[in-house]
């Protein structure tokens, strides 16, 4: 065996390892949380591609929970920043501080340095204090006074926002929505779930502790896996078809804003995770569709007649999907 062929060898084990040990989380975290295997499958899936997740639910589904538990199960450093209407940009980058003994400012890193960023009720804060994560989300650094300072590898923000409540929010812009690889909705449990839930708690569980929770991957398995998706193949066909579905967004009449390329680009990255987290070195248009919803419903924007008639980002997602050709 040559050394090309020992060095493909060696790679391929380590991505074997890594997707097992990655699989091994839905286990790992549901010792915490009842359910949403398929909202921790996006958080992996999101990290694998060095993305950044907005979870949307109501107040009560372990949105919180869910982050922490998977930082704890992955060995990651984690930090939560509560976003209110008084929070400064600085509270969340950092800022200099005087130090009186060398007379000279020094910078004191925010909670944005970290490996797992959990932006709690992102849109309470000011567009102002927003768009402090906008250099950190994309170029995974921060600049003050002129100097860069780089974020660790990897850093992914989990931002949280409730769809229900408006009052005294401040929505995301469009430009700040595209930051995010996947907006992922966590639904309320079914019965028999809710029911595991209040049980686990009658007999004492407290979200508070994660004890019990032991690191089943590391971030060297999240960096082995990213070189195995890097290697996933995507046919010419498949990729037609991701830009066709994301055309027909933009010619939607009832949308008024459609996906963009780094849509495509993000739908692209999520399909190929996907399919390596299911064993697949190629990706299959079913990837693709599996992945719209969540990579897309957050970059295009509904007329307000559409909103008017009942219509929702997925349903017309769901729509568009049944009218664009699938390659064979």
């Amino acid at each position: 065996m040559n050394t090309e062929e020992t060095t493909r060898v060696a790679a391929t084990a380590r991505g074997d390892s890594a997707r097992e040990a990655l699989g091994a989380l839905r286990a790992e975290v549901s010792k915490a949380v009842v359910g949403q295997d398929a909202v921790v499958t996006g958080l992996v899936i999101a990290l694998l591609c060095r993305g950044h997740v907005l979870l949307e639910g109501v107040p009560g589904v372990a949105k919180t929970l869910m982050v922490r538990t998977l930082s704890s199960a992955l060995a990651l450093d984690f930090k939560r920043v509560q976003f209110t209407p008084d929070l400064m940009p600085g509270d969340v980058t950092g800022s200099l501080i005087y130090d009186a003994k060398t007379a000279e400012f020094e910078f004191r890193e925010g909670p944005v340095f970290t490996n797992l960023m959990l932006a709690d009720e992102i849109n309470r804060t000011p567009p102002k204090t927003q768009a402090a994560l906008l250099e950190a989300m994309e170029e995974r650094q921060v600049s003050v006074e002129g100097s860069a300072r780089m974020l660790p590898d990897p850093f992914v923000v989990c931002a949280t926002q409730n769809p229900v409540e408006y009052e005294g929010t401040y929505q995301l812009p469009e430009a700040q929505l595209d930051r995010f690889l996947l907006k992922l909705t966590v639904p309320l449990p079914p019965r028999d779930q809710e029911i595991a839930v209040l049980q686990r708690h009658a007999n004492g569980f407290d979200p508070r502790d994660l004890s019990e929770i032991k690191p089943v991957a590391t971030a060297d398995d999240l960096a082995a896996g990213r070189e195995a998706v890097a290697k996933v193949h995507v046919a010419p066909e498949v990729l037609g078809y991701i830009v066709d579905v994301g055309r027909a967004t933009r010619t939607s009449p009832s949308l008024q804003l459609g996906v963009s390329p780094r849509g495509a680009t993000a739908l692209l990255a999520a399909a190929r995770a996907w399919a390596w987290l299911s064993g697949r070195p190629y990706v299959t248009p079913d990837d693709v569709k599996a992945l719209a919803r969540p990579a897309l419903r957050h970059r295009i924007q509904l007329r307000p007649e559409a909103e008017l008639e009942g219509a929702t980002a997925d349903g017309l997602l769901d729509g568009i999907l049944a009218s664009v050709p699938v390659p064979r």
